[in-house]
């Protein structure tokens, strides 16, 4: 079922980018400065959205999403080069990277928190962590079937958990919180943070 899920993505998206997630793309990329890699890169759905940015190593695991990233990759007004990799162990140097962006990823990320402290290792200090994702409600009912519900869920949507608490891993792994927004009902969060210097 993964394998449907990533080949219709982008289809099954569109709806919501065209209706919500743009301008929060927008809004959330155009902070991306300097050297910026992105997690997760997925279909490159973000590529279009980064402008102040020097230059942007974009990495994806899954193969089929990255082949279809690179026609983006190539039409993007920065230069953006996709690397297959995952987050938990990244293929680059301490302190290489200005900017980290990832957007509705940690969700699908095995190891989190292992992902977060790579992220900290290759993010310069000072460094900026930009996140917008979809995370598990603080409901007593909504929460319990967002639980309830991931088992399944993680398998049809490759790997999506509905149920991250991802707010708590970043400040769990070091990061300082400058910002927070709730979007859709506390659904969905921005996260801004800083890697400490």
């Amino acid at each position: 079922m993964s394998a449907f899920f990533n080949k219709y993505y982008d289809t099954l998206m569109s709806p919501l980018e065209k209706n919500r997630f743009r301008p929060v793309r927008e809004r959330l990329l155009g902070q991306a400065r300097g050297n910026v890699l992105e997690i997760g890169s997925g279909t490159g759905v973000n590529f279009s959205y980064y402008r102040h940015a020097d230059k942007v190593i974009a990495i994806e695991p899954e193969p089929s999403m990255l082949e279809k990233s690179l026609d983006r990759a190539r039409h993007s007004k920065i230069p953006i080069e996709v690397v297959r990799a995952v987050a938990e162990h990244l293929p680059f140097p301490a302190d290489r990277f200005d900017s980290v962006v990832g957007t509705l990823v940690f969700c699908t990320i095995p190891d989190p928190a292992a992902a977060l402290r790579e992220i900290r290792r290759v993010c310069k200090p000072g460094g900026r962590l930009l996140l917008f994702e979809h995370v598990r409600l603080n409901h007593p009912f909504w929460g319990g079937l967002q639980d309830w519900l991931t088992p399944a869920w993680k398998r049809m949507c490759g790997g999506c958990r509905l149920n991250r608490s991802t707010l708590d891993l970043v400040g769990q792994t070091g990061f300082q919180v400058l910002r927070t927004e709730w979007l859709y009902k506390k659904l969905f969060l921005i996260v801004e943070a800083r890697n400490p210097d």
